[in-house]
């Protein structure tokens, strides 16, 4: 791991710690202003951590989770999750056909192969009825340009404007129901920044760690101000997938 890694891998370890069980409550409500599920889903859980904290706000609703890698095994195996599916949404939808009445994708859709084939997947494993949450960054942030760099999540990079979302979402059978481009902001800008540029400083190296911490400090008390501005950096959207279709 070159200095670069390193340093993106301590800002990511950094993001995932700071506010994150306040953003999983946030969103936990905001679908509870829908529905209360019996069955919810998250795909791209890794170990779990969401399910775990949503179930806090919906104690009776059974919490499972989709990754590709081992970790939502692990999730299992800590209880945040009930059942743990590994592999593709796309590849393991058929089996999983109208067994949820709740799915959830944060920061997932963007680095889909196929966001469409998605979306369509995430239909066959809803029951009738049943609400689709979805957050991705907004196409022309800031954020979305750190998260082009590439370094914080290998991968496809789609730009999903969220009339685009709307109109597909509408197109295949959903009714979008709410949006937000205030609560799923992530302050998480001035950390991504410096964490590039002390990566091509090697002799930054020990100082990274405060330094990144203090960046983090300076997003979250930025945050209820840019929230509020077009530099928003994320959308939510939720949708119910239409009985008929």
């Amino acid at each position: 791991m070159d200095a670069a890694q390193a340093t993106a891998a301590q800002a990511e370890k950094i993001f995932a710690v700071t506010g994150s069980a306040r953003r999983h409550q946030a969103r936990a409500r905001a679908m509870g202003r829908f529905i209360e599920p019996e069955s919810w889903l998250d795909i791209d859980t890794g170990h779990g951590h969401f399910p775990a904290v949503a179930r806090e706000v919906h104690p009776y609703t059974a919490f499972d989770g989709l990754d590709p890698t081992t970790r939502v095994e692990d999730g299992r195996r800590a209880g945040r999750v009930e059942e743990a599916h590994r592999g593709l949404l796309a590849d393991l939808a058929p089996k999983l056909a109208g067994r949820y009445d709740a799915l959830s994708m944060f920061h997932y859709l963007e680095r889909s192969a196929d966001p469409r084939i998605e979306l369509i997947a995430a239909r066959t494993v809803l029951r009738p009825g049943g609400h689709l949450m979805i957050e991705v960054p907004v196409p022309q942030s800031r954020y979305a340009r750190v998260l082009d760099l590439g370094w914080i999540r290998p991968g496809p990079y789609h730009r999903i404007p969220l009339a685009d979302l709307r109109r597909e979402l509408e197109g295949l059978g959903y009714t979008v129901v709410a949006t937000d481009r205030r609560e799923p902001h992530i302050p998480f800008v001035l950390t991504a920044r410096l964490a590039v540029v002390l990566g091509r400083i090697r002799a930054a190296a020990r100082l990274a760690v405060p330094l990144l911490a203090a960046a983090a400090l300076a997003d979250r008390a930025l945050a209820p101000l840019v929230s509020r501005t077009r530099f928003s950096n994320a959308y939510r959207v939720i949708a119910r997938r239409n009985p008929d279709s």
